[in-house]
């Protein structure tokens, strides 16, 4: 017997079923890759920018410090520059009393489509009377492979955006952090045209913190800095948001990273970053999925009794105690490691970012205009 579908109601019925799952399994894929391609500029990575290196758990020193105790009265550190980066939307933590001779604006960013988008308005920094730099970023390995590709319009577009939205500013700033190994050459490529359209304007990158060369590596120092006249190293989420608790940058590993930077980049281009936050870990994560046995599990050990439903479906509600770790920076923190910093020969340092930080650190550090 044959049968014709087309007429067939409960065939007609499950088709319908099937088209409408696959356009909701559609829309959720391309709202998943939509996320992972476009984070906030103003959120830190929840992976580290050194993401290549591997961090020693153990703070060794490669000297020692001499810390002051609580009771001295914190020093006044001077620097040739010192870099701040401000997010656009967060321009009342600007106070143009503080020793900054450089500001970075966050941040244009490129989209799906490999253009600039979200350029901050120029006029809103126009009081600060040191220089002035547009930051652009790019937080996706995938974006930022398609948006450096060589001979693409996409990447001559790309360049055009960024030339032109940094004509009112002294410099431009390349935060692409995320870039993947077999774009080594299109990204130093891309620097080098950018150098050539900039004119006598700045050309700087942050880039991600080492501690030695490593092998086949997107940012290697050498490479880069014949391309730019400043690279800021960020040397911060030494641990991060899915690490293990630790310093944001410990100084161990400040130390190391700072004498590779003196040894490859030398102290006229250099710009030693530092982190202003903190981050909070928890001693477990309590988001996950179980099985019908562990979900029996847990109401035996939280001794669950009364079990709810809605619409059919069981739920139940406990709590838990969850231990809390923080690592965080303060004045006395930040100062020695600008003393340890100026001590190795930095001439310029660079914070994530302005309003992040406690104001009593401000006193302890001074620009060197002698330099």
């Amino acid at each position: 017997m044959i049968l014709d579908y087309h007429f067939c109601p409960l065939y007609d019925g499950y088709m319908k079923r099937i088209i409408v799952f696959r356009l909701a399994t559609l829309v959720l894929f391309t709202a998943v890759i939509l996320f992972a391609c476009i984070s906030s500029p103003a959120q830190m990575p929840e992976t580290p920018p050194h993401d290549e290196e591997t961090t020693d758990e153990e703070d060794y020193l490669l000297f020692a410090l001499e810390l002051p105790t609580p009771r001295e009265d914190l020093p006044v550190t001077a620097f040739r520059e010192i870099w701040t980066y401000l997010v656009a939307g967060r321009e009342s933590a600007l106070d143009l009393r503080l020793p900054i001779s450089d500001l970075a604006y966050f941040g244009a960013e490129v989209d799906l489509y490999g253009r600039l988008v979200g350029v901050p308005n120029f006029q809103n920094i126009a009081r600060f009377q040191g220089r002035k730099h547009l930051v652009a970023s790019c937080n996706s390995r995938a974006l930022s492979y398609f948006a450096l590709l060589e001979g693409r319009p996409e990447r001559d577009a790309l360049i055009s955006d960024l030339l032109a939205a940094a004509r009112p500013y002294d410099g431009l700033q390349i935060n692409f952090e995320y870039v993947p190994a077999r774009s080594s050459e299109a990204y130093l490529s891309f620097l080098r045209e950018l150098r050539a359209g900039l004119g006598d304007r700045i050309l700087s990158v942050a880039i991600a913190a080492r501690t030695r060369t490593l092998q086949n590596d997107v940012y290697d120092y050498g490479r880069v800095l014949p391309l730019v006249d400043r690279m800021l190293v960020m040397a911060y989420d030494e641990h991060w948001s899915t690490s293990a608790p630790g310093p944001i940058a410990s100084m161990g590993w400040s130390q190391r990273v700072a004498r590779y930077s003196l040894e490859t980049i030398g102290t006229e281009k250099l710009i030693m970053g530092l982190p202003f936050y903190g981050r909070r870990w928890g001693n477990f994560t309590p988001n996950m999925a179980f099985i019908h046995s562990g979900i029996e599990n847990i109401k035996e050990e939280q001794n669950i009794t009364e079990v709810q439903r809605v619409l059919g479906v069981p739920t139940f509600t406990y709590e838990a105690p969850v231990a809390m770790t923080v690592f965080y920076e303060d004045e006395y923190s930040l100062s020695v490691r600008l003393e340890m910093y100026k001590g190795m020969g930095v001439n310029a340092v660079g914070f994530w970012r302005l309003g992040q930080e406690t104001p009593a650190f401000w006193p302890h550090i001074a620009l060197d205009n002698r330099q």
